[in-house]
C-alpha cells in the first residue's frame, strides 16, 4: 500500500432501521415463529416468510416439525412487543388480520439436508450459495464504525421510547451515519441522519417536526452513542428531514422478511451473498455459514492475523463440505492470505452439522438477532450470538507462527 494511498481521505455511509420498521417487523415475526418451533422441536426445518401491510400479516413458507405452534398468536405477540399496541399507530396487534399459508418442506430438499452426498455421516447444505463474514479492528466489537453507530442509534431510539423517557416517539424509524476516514482509519463523524416516527405533539405551528424535538434527538439519542473522540462541531445533522413522520410502520409502508440484508450484516462493508437470515433454521447455510464466517473473521482479526478480514464460504445443496474457502484482507494480513485460508480449513468446522454443533445453534435464540443487527453484539446467557465469541485467538496465533 503506497504512502499516498494511506493518506487518502474518503467518506463511507451505512444505515440501520428500528425494530418498528416494517421490514424488521416482518423479520422479527419470522424469527419469532422459528424460536417458538425450535423451543419444542430443535430438529425442525423452518423457512418462514412474512409480509406486513396496513392491518394485515401474511405468513408463508415451508415448515416440517412435530411442534404444535399457534403461528398467528406468535405473530401478534411479536407485534405487541415491538410497540404496535394502539390503533393510533395505524397498526395494532389486537385488530390486525393474520393469514397463514405455511406448508411442509419439499421432500427433495429434505433428502439432501438429511444425508450429504459427499459424506454419509454428515448433513448436507440446505441450499447452494456463497456466504460472507467480515471483521475490522476499527471498533471494539470488530465491526465497521458506520454500521455499528447506526445500530446503536436505532437501538437507543427504541430504548427511550419503550422506557417512556421520550414519550412522543413511535416504533418506526431509520438512522444513517457517514464517517470520514483518513489513512483507512476513522477520523470523525461527518453526517448523521435520523428519521423517527412520532406523534403530533412535537409538530410546530407550521406542522413540521420542531427544532426542540430535533435537539432532543441529537442530545439524547445520537450524542450518547458516538465516541467522544469522534464528536465534533462540524457534524451535519438531518433529523426528520421530510418535516413530519406521523404515519409509519406497516400502515405507512409494506414490510417483507429478508429485505434488509445489508442492515443485518456490515452496512455495505465487505460483500453479501444475497441470502437472508430471518425465518430460517440453521440447516440453511444462508444463516449458519454466515454466522460461522463472521466468527472466523472476528477471531482472525482479534488474533492479529489481519486488521480487516473477509471470509467467503460457498456450498452446494446436499453437499456437506464447502466448495471453496476464500480470505481477503485488504492488504492488512500479517501472513499470506492463502495460508490463512489453510488455517481456517484446519481449525474450524465448516460442514452444516459441524457449524450447528460448534456454535450451538439449535436453540430459540433468533428473534433478538432480527433487530439491531446480527453482528457486533455480546453473547447472551441463553446461547445467543455465540458467533461473536473471541475464543480462538491463542490457537490461531500459534497456527500462524506468531508469538
Amino acid at each position: 500500500m503506497s504512502p499516498e494511498y494511506n493518506r487518502s481521505s474518503h467518506l463511507f455511509t451505512s444505515e440501520s432501521v428500528t425494530m418498528g420498521h416494517p421490514d424488521k417487523v416482518a423479520d422479527q415475526i419470522s424469527d419469532g415463529i422459528l424460536d417458538a418451533i425450535l423451543k419444542e422441536d430443535p430438529k425442525a426445518r423452518v423457512a418462514c416468510e412474512t409480509l406486513v401491510t396496513t392491518g394485515q400479516v401474511v405468513l408463508a413458507g415451508e415448515v416440517t416439525t412435530n411442534a404444535m405452534v399457534d403461528y398467528a398468536a406468535v405473530a401478534r405477540q411479536v407485534i405487541r412487543e415491538i410497540g404496535y399496541d394502539h390503533p393510533e399507530t395505524g397498526f395494532d396487534w389486537r385488530s390486525c388480520g393474520v393469514l397463514c399459508a405455511i406448508h411442509r418442506q419439499s421432500p427433495d430438499i429434505a433428502r439432501g439436508v438429511a444425508r450429504a452426498g459427499d459424506d454419509d455421516a454428515e448433513q448436507g447444505a440446505g441450499d447452494q450459495g456463497l456466504m460472507f463474514g467480515y471483521a475490522t479492528d476499527e471498533t471494539d466489537v470488530l465491526m465497521p464504525l458506520p454500521i455499528h453507530l447506526s445500530h446503536r442509534i436505532v437501538e437507543r431510539l427504541s430504548q427511550l421510547r419503550m422506557n417512556g423517557k421520550i414519550k412522543w416517539l413511535r416504533p418506526d424509524g431509520k438512522s444513517q451515519v457517514t464517517v470520514e476516514y483518513e489513512g483507512e482509519q476513522p477520523k470523525r463523524i461527518h453526517t448523521v441522519v435520523v428519521s423517527t416516527q412520532h406523534d403530533e405533539s412535537v409538530l410546530d405551528k407550521n406542522d413540521v417536526f420542531s427544532e426542540k424535538a430535533k435537539q432532543i434527538i441529537i442530545n439524547e439519542v445520537i450524542k450518547p452513542v458516538v465516541p467522544k473522540k469522534l464528536w465534533n462541531d462540524q457534524i451535519v445533522f438531518h433529523i426528520n428531514p421530510t418535516g413530519k413522520f406521523v404515519v409509519g410502520g406497516p400502515h405507512g409502508d409494506s414490510g417483507l422478511t429478508g429485505r434488509k440484508i445489508i442492515v443485518d450484516t456490515y452496512g455495505g462493508r465487505g460483500a453479501h451473498g444475497g441470502g437472508a437470515f430471518s425465518g430460517k433454521d440453521p440447516s440453511k447455510v444462508d444463516r449458519s455459514a454466515s454466522y460461522m464466517a463472521r466468527y472466523i473473521a472476528k477471531n482472525l482479526v482479534a488474533a492479529g492475523l489481519a486488521r480487516n478480514c473477509e471470509v467467503q464460504l460457498a456450498y452446494a445443496i446436499g453437499v456437506a463440505h464447502p466448495v471453496s474457502v476464500t480470505v481477503t484482507t485488504e492488504n492488512t494480513a500479517t501472513i499470506p492470505e492463502d495460508d490463512i485460508a489453510q488455517i481456517i480449513n484446519e481449525n474450524f468446522p465448516l460442514t452444516p452439522r459441524g457449524i450447528i454443533k460448534y456454535l450451538d445453534l439449535l436453540k430459540p435464540i433468533y428473534k433478538e438477532t432480527a433487530r439491531n443487527g446480527h453482528f457486533g453484539r455480546s453473547p447472551t446467557k441463553d446461547g445467543g450470538f455465540s458467533w461473536e465469541k473471541v475464543d480462538m485467538v491463542a490457537k490461531l496465533r500459534k497456527a500462524a507462527g506468531l508469538k
